[in-house]
């Protein structure tokens, strides 16, 4: 019998890896940024970009309740729009912005260490150390992963929350500045800031491809994405308030690193090396979540015969080893060719981040076309008051992703690279579902093919589902 995935990680677990992917260093950039052109009422945009990430949660948790399997959105969008569509998501809205997103972030750890810490070791070769160590705890079981990523989580979130109230209340070694005391003078502009917000709170659907490893499932996935979206809205609003209290708001809006700025006016040298600690387990909280859960989408997916048969392979400790180690050395080969030093990095990324939106329209799609498909299908969570925040979602995704640069001239360069993206999956997509698995495009997978003997409630809803 072939080796499966265990079930062995808690509700703190899922927690930290719902967090752990959206509290990155480009976050608390986004962070910095946001409070410098909006003051006190960046707020706003933060809590409209909190409800489009709550619509994310509840679509991700009624699909995983209705297939809790570890491919995530692929193995979701196969009973509803067949292999073509999920494909393109995965690998568009996942797997590429992985590619460039972690490579960044461990770019960025190799930066941060050598600057706070004045090692004089090469950036380049702490963050291939980062990268080698992550890829080996995750290659030793969920739970080296686990207690990796709520020590990480944990350290994290706690230093935001004290430096934030630090800052807030007067105790550190900084002195307030003087800052435009109206709440909100952008007025409804401020929802412009949207975009930059929204960044604060994506992917907390990484929890979802460990559906399979999590005790109970049904329960401990929608609660930890809506626990993860409160605890780090509040932690970014408590670190924000004591940022515009101890730093101009132009400096926070023009700077490349805000949260450090931030954090040295308020505790001085020590808040510089708090910080730079700080950074570093971000980034390393990031990179741990993104080799776990992307391993287990490839994984799944190599199970469906949708990438080669090698990435489906557990190694002794249940985990999939050889997906495992091609992103490890995918993050490697992109940081020693060095294009996360240049200088198009962020246009790639927010290319790839408008392909992961459009991975989250196709989540809200899905939950629509399933109701409609399979309306008595089991499901261990069902997202409130019919398709609202289905609709609501793919409105609002809509409108950052339009909104995505205010620099008419970069958002072009946005879209081009967002469109080479989807046209080099579609192109690899239709390839290798035509020719390798000899299948439709569009042809849907029977839903009880994706579940086991225990998703069914008996067998007379087995025949429900199957229509």
């Amino acid at each position: 019998m072939a080796k499966q995935l265990v079930r062995s990680l808690g509700l703190w677990g899922a927690v930290a890896t719902a967090v752990g992917i959206v509290v990155s260093s480009s976050a608390m950039v986004s962070l910095g940024q946001g409070f410098g052109n909006g003051g006190k009422g960046f707020v706003i945009a933060m809590v409209f970009a909190l409800f489009l990430n709550v619509c994310v949660a509840f679509s991700f948790a009624e699909l995983s309740g209705m297939v809790p399997r570890a491919g995530g959105l692929n193995h979701y969008t196969l009973p509803a729009m067949g292999p073509f569509v999920g494909m393109v998501a995965v690998i568009t809205g996942y797997v590429l912005v992985t590619l460039f997103a972690g490579s960044a972030e461990a770019a960025i750890s190799g930066i941060v260490f050598n600057e706070v810490f004045s090692v004089g070791a090469n950036p380049i070769v702490i963050a291939i150390i980062v990268v080698t160590l992550l890829g080996i705890a995750n290659l030793f079981g969920i739970q080296i992963f686990s207690w990796t990523q709520m020590v990480l989580t944990t350290l994290l979130i706690a230093s935001t929350v004290i430096l934030g109230i630090i800052g807030l209340t007067g105790v550190g070694a900084g002195e307030p500045v003087s800052n435009p005391i109206e709440f909100n003078p952008m007025g409804w502009g401020v929802l412009s800031l949207t975009a930059l917000a929204f960044w604060l709170f994506v992917g907390v659907e990484f929890v979802t491809p460990l559906a399979e490893e999590i005790k109970k499932p049904k329960i401990y996935i929608p609660l930890s994405m809506i626990l993860g979206l409160v605890i780090i809205f509040v932690a970014d609003m408590l670190f924000g308030y004591a940022s515009i209290k101890h730093a101009p708001l132009d400096q926070l809006a023009g700077s490349s690193s805000p949260h450090v700025d931030t954090a040295k006016a308020i505790l001085g040298e020590k808040g510089l090396i708090w910080m730079g600690i700080v950074t570093i387990l971000a980034t390393s909280s990031t990179l741990n979540t993104l080799i776990s859960s992307i391993a287990r989408m490839l994984y799944a997916m190599a199970l469906e015969g949708q990438m080669p048969k090698v990435f489906g392979k557990l190694n002794r400790w249940g985990t999939p080893w050889a997906a495992i180690l091609f992103l490890c050395v995918l993050f490697v080969a992109f940081l020693l060719i060095g294009i996360t030093n240049s200088s198009t990095l962020t246009i790639f990324i927010l290319a790839g981040c408008i392909c992961w939106m459009l991975a989250y329209v196709v989540a809200h799609l899905n939950v629509i076309i399933l109701r409609l498909r399979f309306p008595n299908a089991k499901r261990g969570f069902k997202s409130p008051f019919g398709y609202t925040f289905q609709i609501i979602g793919i409105l609002g995704m809509l409108y950052v992703m339009v909104n995505i640069f205010p620099d008419p001239v970069i958002k072009a360069e946005i879209y081009k690279y967002t469109f080479l993206f989807l046209a080099l999956t579609v192109v690899y997509s239709i390839c290798w579902i035509k020719f390798i698995m000899k299948k439709k495009l569009f042809e849907t997978t029977p839903i009880e093919n994706l579940l086991d003997e225990t998703d069914y409630e008996s067998p007379q809803s087995k025949e429900k589902i199957s229509g």
